[in-house]
């Protein structure tokens, strides 16, 4: 099997609008969470969300070429081009054929299906659909899109797995270059739910806080008074080849990818097991593929949405895996920049990433009476960022439908 590293990423959250910022937004235990601007949410149960902060997208995408792309595409091509920026990419240089594109989103076009659907109530009985309604809503069209304006014919595919989705389009994109199926493949996901049918949504299945009097400090992971998750946006991309495709053009490497684990709850439609059973059979598979140790991680960035039931079961998974720890490092960056949903595993794996190379475990902030079960059992990383030598790091995702995907970065070392 071939070695995978990693030679370039992109992030667009809302903490940070490239890679730089939203490391430093991140160490530094900013919170991404805000009223929502976008739509009118007085009706709703809640009115704040993680939203980019101060972007424009017509500075990076002509209007006349965004106006074909649901938000959820053109996030993904804007993190995307900076992936390939600073990757150092010329495609001119390499064999296209060989350079694949596997792209995840949970929700697809679900800004465009919710206008479209709006205007076709208002419009009365004349249906008028935008032509390119279709295409902007289908989840696959951002892989697509990424591989046209590149001429990437390699592998092309879309995954889904809810909240899962980017981290298991991680791991495919890993296994295909270590099958030998592909050299390079551009990778992650992008997510624009923060819009009417979002908010409803998630609203009626009482999935989201509705602390609305402290947005800022409505993500609380581990916290007794957590009352949901805070609902984000953005993309994360990252550049995946093998080790010897790298070297060959002479490429910066910033991490190795080296275990992936995949698995199922199988227990319940939008709830985790209540022990985590999904998470402790995708964690250890991905330490079994990483051949290391439970005591070889030195970080775990936890799903940790701040649900009531979501990371308790995750802790009991932990716990199973890695016994009582107080050394173990684990944050929750969901804190700062919310549930990007389908994109969530895509920036963690970024986070992840960078802690690796920065030796910084970043915070999880907000987070002030802490369950009593779980209060001393690992180091939560509450409030500040911690120095410490990070050579493992290990990265979960879990979805709706009981979908698991754990992921394992190990820092580079030429």
């Amino acid at each position: 099997m071939r070695r995978v590293v990693v030679t370039g990423m992109g992030a667009l959250t809302p903490v940070g609008n490239n890679l730089e910022s939203f490391w430093t937004n991140l160490k530094a235990g900013q919170s991404g969470a805000a009223e929502i601007t976008r739509f009118d949410t007085s009706k709703f149960k809640t009115h704040f969300a993680c939203e980019l902060k101060d972007f424009d997208l017509n500075e990076h995408i002509p209007k006349s070429e965004s106006r074909r792309y649901d938000r959820f595409t053109s996030y993904a091509l804007v993190a995307v081009e900076e992936a390939i920026k600073n990757g150092g990419i010329d495609f001119e240089t390499l064999d296209r054929n060989r350079v694949g594109v596997i792209w995840g989103s949970g929700n697809g076009g679900i800004e465009t299906f919710t206008e479209e659907m709006i205007d076709f109530v208002k419009n009365g009985e004349t249906p008028r659909f935008n032509p390119f309604f279709i295409p902007k809503i289908i989840a696959d069209i951002a892989s697509g899109i990424i591989s046209i304006k590149y001429g990437l014919r390699g592998p092309n595919f879309t995954t889904i797995s809810a909240c899962a989705t980017s981290t298991t389009a991680i791991i495919d994109s890993f296994n295909h270059i270590r099958w030998g199926k592909a050299d390079m493949i551009v990778t992650g996901g992008s997510e624009a739910p923060i819009t009417i049918a979002g908010l409803g949504g998630f609203n009626a299945s009482r999935a989201l806080s509705t602390n609305n009097e402290d947005a800022a400090g409505a993500s609380k992971p581990f916290d007794v008074n957590r009352d949901g998750f805070v609902m984000g946006e953005g993309a994360g991309a990252l550049i995946l080849e093998s080790l010897e495709h790298a070297q060959a053009r002479g490429a910066h490497i910033y991490g190795e990818v080296v275990g992936g684990g995949m698995a199922a709850d199988a227990y319940h439609l939008t709830g985790t097991h209540p022990d985590g059973e999904g998470a402790y059979l995708g964690m250890n598979e991905a330490l079994r593929e990483a051949e290391i140790k439970p005591e070889d991680i030195d970080y775990i960035n936890m799903h940790a949405t701040s649900t009531p039931m979501g990371d308790v079961s995750e802790l009991k998974a932990i716990a199973r895996v890695f016994g009582e720890n107080p050394d173990l490092n684990i944050s929750a960056t969901k804190s700062m920049t919310g549930h990007l949903l389908g994109a969530a595993g895509a920036i963690e794996a970024i986070a992840s990433i960078m802690a690796t190379i920065d030796d910084i475990i970043p915070p999880t902030i907000n987070t002030k009476d802490v369950e009593p079960d779980w209060a001393d059992k690992y180091d939560l990383t509450l409030g500040t960022a911690k120095n410490r030598t990070v050579n493992y790091a290990m990265s979960n995702t879990f979805g709706f439908g009981g979908h698991i995907a754990t992921a394992i970065f190990k820092k580079y070392k030429a």
